[in-house]
């Protein structure tokens, strides 16, 4: 079969990947992906032929997926949370059109903005952004009008690669922004190592979000101006007492 499927697998757990996810790697020839997401199931498929590339390699790891699935095997290639958020799904659709007998088949995962709410409580029981910090591919102007839009429209707002040695204040410089917008008491959490052994979370205050110390392996939520702290659980009403 000539085909590719692109699988999300969550936090990376077995207990968080999809049935859809675990029969894709079943069914597939090969997994492939990058190095640190296929030691997290390769374990699961004993045996199974992997091909891995590290980071910065993403369009190589696709092109050899798409020539792997065009010679007659089904290739699964796999990602951390949704293949389709922040994952491999679009540069692999985009390369697609050049191998026209090649089947993709996009395999949803649970994202961390899902999963890390749900640690929390309900974060994001509302209309929701979901912002990355990285300015690897998008210019960091183009990041900060994104916060102050957000910010201004009053989303609650989930933080994807709010830190890293490289940009240690970035998660500072967004907090600046959009405290121009927000209350510093708006209601804020953070986990880490979402679904994964040394799992931490932390509710805080948006001025004291501002001087957290965090990696990239943290997800951080931001509350709307509604968004309370209750026993313990950030949660955002979705306006069910209105309606009584």
């Amino acid at each position: 079969m000539n085909k590719v499927y692109v699988v999300g697998l969550g936090p990376g757990g077995e207990e968080f990947m999809t049935a859809q996810a675990r029969a894709a790697m079943e069914r597939a020839d090969v997994l492939c992906g990058y190095t640190v997401y296929v030691d997290l199931v390769k374990h699961l498929y004993p045996g199974k032929e992997t091909y891995v590339t590290p980071m910065t390699r993403e369009l190589e790891r696709c092109r050899w997926a798409l020539e792997t699935a065009a010679a007659g095997r089904t290739v699964a290639m796999v990602c951390s949370g949704d293949a389709g958020v922040y994952g491999m799904a679009g540069p692999l659709l985009q390369l697609a059109g050049e191998y026209g007998d090649v089947e993709v088949e996009v395999v949803p995962g649970v994202t961390s903005a899902l999963s890390g709410a749900a640690v929390l409580g309900a974060p994001l029981m509302h209309d929701f952004c979901v912002i990355s910090l990285s300015d690897l591919l998008t210019p960091w102007e183009q990041i900060e009008r994104r916060l102050a839009l957000a910010a201004a429209g009053d989303f609650s707002i989930c933080l994807y690669n709010p830190s890293s040695k490289k940009r240690a204040d970035y998660l500072r410089r967004a907090c600046d922004i959009l405290l121009r917008e927000k209350s510093p008491d708006t209601v804020c959490g953070w986990v880490r190592n979402i679904g994964r052994e040394g799992q931490q979370h932390r509710l805080l205050t948006l001025a004291r979000l501002r001087d957290e110390q965090v990696d990239m392996f943290t997800t951080v939520f931001i509350g709307a101006g509604t968004t309370q702290a209750v026993a313990g659980r950030m949660v955002t009403p979705r306006g069910y007492e209105a309606k009584r």
